[in-house]
């Protein structure tokens, strides 16, 4: 028992890092190198940059997929889960930035997180520790959290962090299409309708002189249209279930 415990916790031999990135060059070098020097393997997604991106991070120390153009985070997330299952054997993956808002320093934390033996995913909490969270954000956040712990009939306190550490086991059975931002609900969606075992680790963020890309009209409106679209869908797959069983 205490083997299988062992092989089911997250270590950095048996853990990978994600990083989809988009003309990150100012902030990737740093960011890779972190990881390296803990000890971690690291997987870049190049979403088409046009900056030298891709050069930073294979000096850096880190593997690299790159598309042809830029065809968003989600995309990026799927083509490096994709290349995981494929070609590697990690049975845990890592999810996080390149922009230099995700510290490398929190993943101790999460994998610790995962000794438990039965945890599919640990999400990161930014929410106890809001004071440099500018507020546009942090309101987003706190109605988007409410809205998707309804959904997932859970609480998940910081829904739109994109900070995950998952099991590979896990993301086997995550039908994941998105192709953009939306990614992060998504995957929780699926997660907690496949009943799989999500826990929540403080985490910090560092917000530099990036601009925000939260569009309150646009997002709204994307918001709502996948919040409708996961509402109707996963409302149709358990009434299936129900009638199946």
């Amino acid at each position: 028992m205490v083997r299988v415990q062992e092989i089911m916790e997250s270590r950095t031999d048996n853990t990978i890092v994600i990083i989809p990135s988009y003309n990150e060059a100012r902030t990737i070098g740093c960011v890779v190198s972190s990881l390296v020097n803990m000890g971690l393997n690291v997987l870049v997604v190049d979403d088409g940059s046009v900056d030298s991106t891709e050069r930073i991070a294979l000096d850096s120390g880190a593997m690299v997929i790159r598309s042809g153009e830029n065809r968003g985070k989600g995309f990026s997330i799927r083509e490096g889960i994709k290349y995981v299952l494929d070609k590697t054997r990690f049975e845990w993956i890592v999810i996080m930035d390149g922009d230099g808002q995700h510290c490398p320093g929190d993943i101790p934390a999460m994998m610790a997180a995962t000794r438990a033996g039965d945890v599919d995913m640990v999400s990161g909490n930014r929410m106890l520790r809001t004071e440099t969270m500018p507020p546009v954000r942090y309101w987003t956040n706190r109605f988007m959290s409410w809205m998707i712990s309804g959904i997932c009939r859970r609480d998940i306190p910081d829904t739109q962090c994109g900070y995950r550490l998952v099991r590979v086991e896990a993301l086997k059975k995550l039908k994941l299409t998105s192709d953009k931002y939306d990614i992060e609900t998504e995957m929780l969606i699926r997660a907690a309708d496949a009943a799989m075992k999500i826990e929540s680790v403080p985490v910090r963020t560092i917000y530099g002189e990036e601009k925000s890309e939260i569009n309150p009209v646009r997002d709204t409106i994307r918001f709502f249209a996948l919040i409708l679209k996961y509402h109707f869908k996963l409302n149709g797959l358990r009434k299936t279930k129900k009638i199946d069983g």
